[in-house]
């Protein structure tokens, strides 16, 4: 496992780390197996785990799952969504959070503290000051700090354009992009990624295979082509399997392979269920960054649909029924 420094925090994290949207997915059903999971991805060299409030009964699984580790980690997880209705300016509610985070997972301090979708304010209205980015929440965070409850601060979004704004205050030390990098989608290419490294931020990437739709291959539905998915996506995906059959690899591995192939990436999460899957996902990382030759034609690629086509759903649904936003119940 190759292990990079994490920006100005300075830790050293694995390239690979455990993300914990789909570990609660599958505590729902069999916690045990979750613990499996998370203690094989230990066993395998990754020391870095993700979570939030948000995710389900995320927290809860993780702390369970992370009883009997002996291996040093480092443990990430959020601010948003907690307690509800929640109110991103409320200051004893957001300490209320992290109180109950630190009980959900059992510890007693938390190394990076993440403010989710700070750049969606019509979700989560965090700022008093909408120029400075000021507001009660960042006072949260320094009395955080102060105590040693928390190590480092950071900021988890998904959009390319608003988020380089709150990067570029210089306040918080990582950044945790999710759907905007990955084999085919590159929004954070054109200034997330630039502002971060600016500031001197660990940059974590979240869903490098889009929730599955960069998994494995689904050619019925892109040969076919469903009502949700642009031609020119169609026509991107087509030639994207053309290369994985070309180079022999498995896309998901591709797809791992490509963002850790990028040396200003700290790290990336994986959405592992099972210990297979994370057996699987690090084999693939273990394989290192991809060749030059390969990366060029991913770029060539890439670069047939260099922006999200209108209404093209967050998330492309491949293999489940999709329904349209504000489509009303039929």
């Amino acid at each position: 496992m190759e292990y990079r420094t994490l920006g100005r925090t300075g830790l050293h994290v694995s390239v690979l780390g455990m993300g914990g949207l789909f570990v609660s997915k599958v505590g729902g059903n069999d916690r045990d197996e979750a613990r499996r999971a998370v203690h094989r991805a230990f066993e395998l060299g990754v020391n870095l785990v993700d979570t939030a409030p948000n995710y389900a009964n995320s927290e809860e699984v993780m702390g369970y799952a992370l009883q009997g580790v002996t291996q040093p980690y480092y443990l990430s997880t959020k601010l948003g969504g907690r307690p509800e209705p929640f109110d991103a300016k409320d200051a004893d509610g957001l300490r209320y959070s992290v109180d109950e985070s630190l009980r959900l997972l059992g510890r007693d301090y938390i190394d990076i503290l993440i403010i989710h979708e700070p750049d969606r304010p019509a979700q989560y209205d965090w700022w008093t000051d909408y120029d400075q980015f000021l507001g009660p929440v960042n006072d949260v965070l320094d009395d955080l700090k102060r105590q040693g409850i928390i190590k480092f601060t950071g900021l988890g979004g998904t959009t390319a354009y608003e988020m380089p704004r709150i990067i570029a205050t210089g306040r918080y030390d990582v950044v945790l992009t999710a759907f905007n990098y990955s084999l085919l989608w590159r929004e954070a290419e054109i200034s997330v990624l630039p502002e971060a490294k600016k500031q001197g931020m660990g940059i974590i990437i979240g869903s490098p295979l889009q929730q599955g739709a960069l998994a494995r291959m689904y050619e019925d539905e892109v040969r076919s082509g469903a009502p949700w998915l642009s031609p020119p996506r169609r026509a991107q995906y087509a030639k994207l399997y053309e290369l994985v059959r070309d180079a022999g690899m498995p896309l998901a591995e591709m797809a791992l392979r490509f963002v850790i192939s990028n040396r200003d990436i700290s790290t990336t999460l994986m959405g592992a269920r099972s210990q297979a899957e994370v057996e699987l996902n690090v084999a693939a990382v273990e394989k290192g960054p991809l060749s030059a030759d390969l990366l060029a034609r991913i770029q060539e690629i890439a670069d047939m649909v260099p922006f999200r086509p209108y209404l093209e759903p967050f998330g492309l649904p491949f293999g489940r029924t999709f329904r349209w936003p504000g489509w009303a119940d039929r």
